[in-house]
């Protein structure tokens, strides 16, 4: 807390307007679309390999933050004040971090992927300037964002090393589909566990439940489009464009589209990010696959 104290003695209105546009490189909106972009237009296996890393790490972060239930530093100091532009995206417990966790699968992986040399570092500079701003906005404590960072990391070098240099998945697609839909569905039961017993909000297990829904739909769709659909990205500009747009269209429509329709219970939550995932993954890849085209 001292940490963010001091920082605070310098925050000024231009201050606040950056770092809270830097803070928004981390949004889930932007992660997704870039998964998106390599699994359907560019390099299926990078897509995985990103996917991975973000799920994992997710479902890691979230279970450390119902275990621990640390409050946010305003909570933790009820003198402490953070960024008012801020408060809307922070959500949840306060450790580890969320952002942190999720530019650190994002470029993290890019890091690992790239070769030039000041391309990395850009990246990590990019991670390090996020980590920054959700201390500066007075979101996060240091031991949030370092943390998050560190277990985040892990998973992206183990994603790289072992599923994108190595595929050790291959011929082992359901074991490793099985593996992580188990975890997910680990996590979610443990969340409705801690809510139901009053140890958390409901609020704070929906995180949980989301991401497990979300992981379980991208640990099927893994196994299934590895050993079924195996399609291939569109060769022209014009193709990529429209896949990613009509894409992006139909995730955005089951995940806002339906949640009138069942609600926003637990139960809900799972369903929506379930289906928005799947569809990502699994139904829309289908509808470009070699079969499915010859029999349109």
């Amino acid at each position: 807390m001292d940490f963010l104290r001091f920082l605070a003695q310098y925050r000024t209105p231009a201050a606040d307007v950056i770092f809270q546009g830097i803070t928004y490189l981390a949004q889930e909106f932007l992660v997704v679309t870039l998964i998106c972009w390599y699994f359907w237009c560019s390099d299926k296996k990078q897509g995985y390999s990103l996917g991975f890393a973000y799920f994992t790490s997710g479902l890691l972060v979230q279970g450390l933050k119902i275990t621990f239930r640390i409050p946010r530093p305003w909570i933790l100091d009820p003198d402490f004040q953070a960024v008012p532009s801020a408060l809307s995206g922070a959500t949840g417990y306060s450790f580890p971090s969320g952002h942190t966790q999720s530019i650190t699968a994002l470029f993290g992986t890019l890091c690992f992927r790239v070769r030039k040399g000041i391309l990395r570092v850009l990246s990590f500079v990019v991670i390090l300037a996020v980590m920054f701003s959700r201390m500066y906005l007075g979101c996060h404590t240091p031991k949030d964002v370092l943390v998050s960072f560190s277990v985040t990391i892990l998973c992206v070098f183990f994603t790289h090393h072992f599923l994108y240099r190595k595929d050790i998945t291959k011929g082992h697609e359901m074991l490793t589909a099985l593996s992580m839909a188990l975890i997910c569905l680990l996590l979610c039961f443990y969340a409705v566990l801690l809510s139901r017993g009053g140890i958390i909000t409901r609020d704070y297990a929906a995180d949980c439940v989301k991401a497990s829904g979300a992981g379980t739909a991208f640990a099927a769709g893994f196994y299934i489009e590895k050993r079924f659909l195996r399609f291939e990205a569109p060769s022209s500009v014009k193709g990529k464009v429209l896949r990613m747009v009509w894409g992006l269209l139909g995730a955005l429509l089951i995940l806002e589209g339906i949640k009138p329709l069942i609600g926003v219970s637990l139960a809900a939550s799972f369903i929506r990010y379930f289906l928005a995932v799947s569809w990502i993954i699994t139904f829309y890849p289908l509808l470009f696959t070699r079969r499915f085209l010859h029999k349109s």
